[in-house]
């Protein structure tokens, strides 16, 4: 996928949604508007301050109040949290809404017409659905992960290979296939040539690293990401074959938000800016993932 901008092909049945959706908001805000009008005509408090020629005193309105939806992979929980606090800080009265998940399930959201402004996906396929379909534009590589082999403490059932994930004494969790980190693990497993005895296939890669830490399982794929985060929690088995799948990160602007108008459109461009500038990459390298020019041969 190219990280330049990509035609939009919205379907007849997605436009149609997309346009009713835009006249519930309209009849929502008309009954606001009227509302506050009815409010207005009453003998209460003013809303507005005025100096002493009549004039409104700009100073004393507050900021308009918005919401940033951003939609993103279960593996940016972390970064993007801090990244939210001070995006905030910066937009007085933005609020930024954010959602973690396995990619693909945010995918499906996406393409279901769930509210949302941008999209930061962990692998290209899923971000290639969603553009295609019209539901997003403009992806812009990030940032890039791999993956590596966690352990409880201790390293209980001895793995020391990738090919150690085939012993059947050894229960062995992974992402389900239709997640990045699951398409991830099969790429590794079949250039390694090893069967993993997998006795789990969990819906993001969070979940994977929950059941190595609580004990439920001996070992578990997950990114070099979420290893670092967790600490002395897991033991890392470094294993070379897991260099065979490099995931690369893309980040859009969702169609939803380009429909919302022009402010919320460069709100949205904004947090992109964030996640892809200075800041952001900075946030991204601390936290274990690769520039997204890795990605590049």
């Amino acid at each position: 996928m190219s990280a330049s901008a990509r035609p939009r092909t919205t379907t007849r049945t997605t436009a149609s949604r997309r346009r009713a959706r835009g006249a519930l908001a309209g009849l929502g805000t008309a009954v606001l508007v009227a509302a506050l009008a009815a409010c207005g005509t009453g003998g209460g408090a003013r809303e507005d301050v005025a100096s002493s020629d009549g004039a409104t005193d700009p100073a004393s309105t507050p900021a308009e109040e918005r919401t940033l939806t951003v939609l993103a992979a279960a593996s940016l929980r972390d970064v993007f949290t801090d990244l939210a606090g001070d995006f905030e800080a910066e937009h007085e009265g933005v609020t930024v809404a954010l959602s973690f998940a396995g990619s693909s399930d945010l995918g499906d959201q996406i393409l279901a017409g769930a509210p949302a402004d941008v999209f930061a996906s962990a692998d290209e396929r899923t971000m290639t659905r969603v553009v295609d379909a019209g539901d997003a534009s403009d992806p812009v590589a990030f940032a890039t992960n791999t993956l590596t082999v966690v352990t409880p403490p201790g390293n209980p059932a001895g793995v020391e290979t990738f090919a150690d994930l085939a012993r059947d004494d050894v229960k062995v969790v992974v992402c389900a296939p239709e997640v990045p980190c699951g398409g991830a693990t099969d790429t590794v497993a079949e250039a390694a040539g090893v069967t993993i005895h997998r006795v789990s296939e969990e819906a993001n890669v969070t979940d994977v690293l929950a059941k190595v830490t609580s004990g439920e399982a001996d070992a578990g794929l997950v990114y070099v990401t979420d290893a670092t985060l967790a600490g002395d929690a897991v033991d890392v088995v470094d294993v070379p074959e897991t260099d065979a799948a490099l995931n690369v990160y893309p980040i859009a602007l969702v169609a939803a938000a380009e429909e919302a108008g022009p402010e919320q459109v460069a709100l949205a461009r904004a947090w992109v800016d964030l996640v892809t500038g200075d800041a952001g990459q900075a946030a991204l390298a601390a936290a274990g993932f690769g520039a997204p020019d890795a990605a590049t041969p």
